[in-house]
């Protein structure tokens, strides 16, 4: 067979088993003087840790891999929904704008003066920041950090009507209180309150950010975002901790699935040019969704060959449907119906055991282990070819192999609409959204060490 590799099985081995292929608005902040945080800042940049959501729960990577794909299912039903919305509601109603919600890591940070701490989650698919507040009027999830009590900080500002921020939210709300929000997720969560400014510190309680607008949630329904205190977006929008931070470049390095090891996020200067080992392709923007992150993938490569994949597959339509986005918050790859079916044919063609039709892992192709789990088995390399950037990924971000459950699965799955490259595709490369020059860049790297 042409472009394998030979994969040695270690037998007994309960988590994931070794596969390898070849080759394979506060601008303000930047006059700012920066502390030294626990990682590393210079001026007009600082460095957070990101800690999966499953993280310390002593699942093997096939379990951890089922949950995200419960997640992911969801998330890619509620990402396609925002992009074509239904019928709007009638006009005598309030209609809140529906996000995707989730998302797959948590940032720890500090909010107010004096800083109170507690975790979000980090999501490149959405913009606003906000946090549960008190006196939470009507409701507040658990969550694992105390509530903000904005009453305790000497920094909070409610923002008026009139202000930019509140002019950008998809739906806002003019109170006696001033500007009010109204968001809901794709789970059924939602979160509504006031958008205000406070002093937010990262890395370590130690970089400070001034006046950074988000949303004090007062009413804050479902048990989508429980794992953290409220939720941080990296999107395009006005409303993202991007934009706001008025800073052009940012990059994640992500740990393998299930890794002990945090991943680390990097905002402003710290975010580093391309290397010479990167691969770069340029970001699209689509109008009818512009906070999300597209990119141009031209064609896919299983085993060395060109799958014939036709090209409009991938296009992004007129009418904003289609194309892809990158997106941290989407666990596995999920290709437009034509394409999947493609890859997956030339897996089945490619590697020699039987496929498992159980569906016990939840992933729509694997196959069955050689008996005993020990053994050579050969994977086929996998090439996604972007628009002027040939990215070819370790055999460990597209097969998941684990011994006790007895099977090998694609790490990847099928879409009825839009396609998203997934987290697990990018673990253990460098990944720079440069947005001054518009390109996406990819630079491997072992993420654990960073």
């Amino acid at each position: 067979m042409a472009a394998l590799t030979s994969v040695f099985l270690l037998p007994l081995l309960a988590a994931a088993l070794l596969l390898s292929s070849p080759a394979a608005s506060t601008s303000r902040w930047l006059t700012q003087q920066l502390h030294p945080a626990t990682t590393t800042t210079t001026g007009g940049g600082f460095q957070v840790a990101l800690t999966h959501v499953d993280s310390g729960k002593n699942l093997t990577k096939i379990e951890s891999l089922q949950r995200g794909i419960k997640r992911g299912n969801y998330r890619l039903q509620k990402l396609n929904a925002m992009v074509l919305p239904t019928q709007s509601a009638p006009s005598e109603d309030v209609a809140a704008p529906v996000e995707a919600g989730n998302g797959e890591f948590l940032m720890e940070l500090a909010i107010g003066t004096p800083p109170v701490s507690y975790s979000a989650i980090v999501d490149t698919g959405s913009d606003l920041i906000w946090t549960q507040c008190e006196p939470c009027s009507i409701s507040c999830y658990s969550q694992p950090t105390p509530i903000f009590d904005p009453s305790e900080s000497s920094t909070f500002a409610k923002l008026p009507c009139s202000s930019d921020l509140c002019s950008a939210l998809p739906q806002s709300l003019c109170g006696s209180d001033g500007c009010n929000y109204l968001y809901t997720y794709g789970d059924d969560s939602s979160t509504e309150g006031v958008m205000a400014t406070e002093t937010f510190t990262f890395g370590g309680n130690q970089v400070k950010v001034p006046q950074l607008g988000f949303g004090c949630g007062e009413d804050n329904q479902g048990d989508g975002f429980s794992q953290g205190g409220g939720l941080v977006g990296l999107g395009r929008g006005p409303l993202s901790l991007v934009s706001q931070l008025d800073q052009p470049k940012f990059s994640y390095c992500l740990t393998s699935i299930n890794d002990a090891s945090s991943s680390t996020l990097s905002m402003g200067s710290l975010a580093g040019p391309a290397g010479n080992s990167s691969v770069t392709t340029g970001l699209i923007q689509n109008s009818a969704q512009p906070s999300f992150y597209y990119v141009a993938l031209e064609g896919i490569s299983v085993g060395g060959s060109s799958l014939p994949i036709p090209a409009s597959a991938f296009a992004l339509q007129s009418d904003g449907s289609g194309g892809m986005i990158i997106d941290s918050g989407t666990t596995i790859t999920y290709l437009e119906g034509v394409a999947y079916d493609e890859v997956k044919k030339a897996f089945v063609a490619a590697i020699d055991l039987s496929v498992d039709d159980s569906g016990s892992t939840g992933l729509d192709l694997c196959f069955d282990l050689p008996s005993g789990g020990s053994g050579n088995v050969e994977v086929p390399s996998l090439v996604f070819h972007f628009q002027g950037a040939d990215l070819e990924l370790p055999a460990e971000n597209y097969m998941i192999a684990d011994s006790s459950a007895g099977v090998v699965c694609l790490a990847m799955g099928r879409s009825n609409g839009m396609s998203i490259f997934g987290n697990v595709q990018q673990q253990n490369f460098l990944v720079l959204y440069d947005l001054g020059k518009e390109t996406l860049s990819f630079t491997p790297n072992q993420c654990a060490n960073s």
